[in-house]
């Protein structure tokens, strides 16, 4: 039996979380991919998956074997990409994962301009303002607002999101309108959790960078949730200009603290640092770092 093709079968019974699941993705039948499980667990000595009529769940060697598969398997990929010549001209499905804040508002209109200029690529995007794991999750590229984590994977910075902080005309005439920075103690805050430091807004003065701590009865991983519990008068949040600039135009929201400067948040497109970027992957990210230059 071919052990490249029983190490494709295995990755994607994991991936899929079925032998049913995985036969259809590989066009085998349930009893060939159990017959490739079989095979390696021969081969290896040991059980990769402990199976029941209901579940399966990965053994300590199956979980420490998979881990080295998919990365093989990524390699594979890379490789007969690279034969098929699918480096010389973009073309495939490129998934991409983005915060909601620029997903919404900036991505569809430099995704259709891509698009228009490689007609042989299709784009799914997910929005998602937590962080995902790219290759779990099967994802491209991923673009993220914060300090670049350590994560090994290989980043390029883009233009950094400009912050504002804004509250609705009912709280503010509620509770008032906070005049320095330290007024933010005595208001309630609606902070980002996906900040990587959540609990503290920092601002920019001609001394640097001033942490302020913030409290409320509302914390979210969303800025489209912020915004949201912002209009409905809940208090103050610290948001993407590129999300509010519209319902600041028209009133909805008013900004607090106009004459205080809140840092940027910095924001990088991510790619897998273990194989060379196809063309679809490489042409996007240049694309999107051109429209978005830091």
């Amino acid at each position: 039996m071919d052990r490249f093709a029983a190490i494709n079968t295995f990755v994607k019974v994991v991936e899929k979380g079925s032998f049913a699941a995985a036969a259809d993705a590989t066009n085998l039948s349930a009893p060939m991919v159990g017959n490739h499980i079989r095979y390696l667990e021969a081969h290896l000595g040991g059980l990769l998956l402990n199976r029941t009529t209901r579940r399966q769940k990965l053994t300590e060697l199956g979980m420490a074997f998979y881990e080295r598969c998919k990365t093989i398997m990524a390699e594979l990929e890379g490789a007969e990409a690279d034969a098929l010549g699918l480096h010389a001209a973009p073309r495939g499905i490129l998934r991409v994962t983005a915060p909601h804040s620029i997903g919404s508002v900036v991505l569809p209109v430099i995704i259709t301009a891509y698009l228009e200029k490689h007609p042989e690529v299709e784009i799914e995007l997910v929005l998602n303002d937590s962080r995902v794991d790219l290759l779990d999750q099967g994802f491209d590229v991923a673009i993220r607002g914060g300090e670049l984590p350590n994560s090994g994977l290989i980043g390029r910075s883009l233009a950094p999101l400009r912050l504002v902080p804004c509250a609705s005309p009912a709280y503010i005439a509620r509770c008032g309108e906070p005049k320095i920075l330290a007024d933010l103690a005595q208001h309630q805050c609606v902070d980002f959790t996906g900040s990587s430091t959540p609990g503290v807004w920092f601002f920019v003065q001609a001394t640097g960078q001033i942490p302020v701590s913030v409290r409320g009865r509302l914390r979210v991983n969303s800025g489209h949730s912020q915004r949201a519990a912002v209009l409905g008068g809940l208090g103050i949040a610290l948001l993407a200009e590129v999300l509010v600039s519209d319902d600041l135009l028209t009133g909805k929201l008013v900004r607090v603290l106009p004459h205080e400067t809140p840092l940027s948040r910095p924001l990088h497109v991510l790619m897998l640092p273990n194989r060379r970027p196809s063309a679809k992957i490489r042409s996007f990210v240049d694309f999107l770092a051109a429209e978005l230059k830091s």
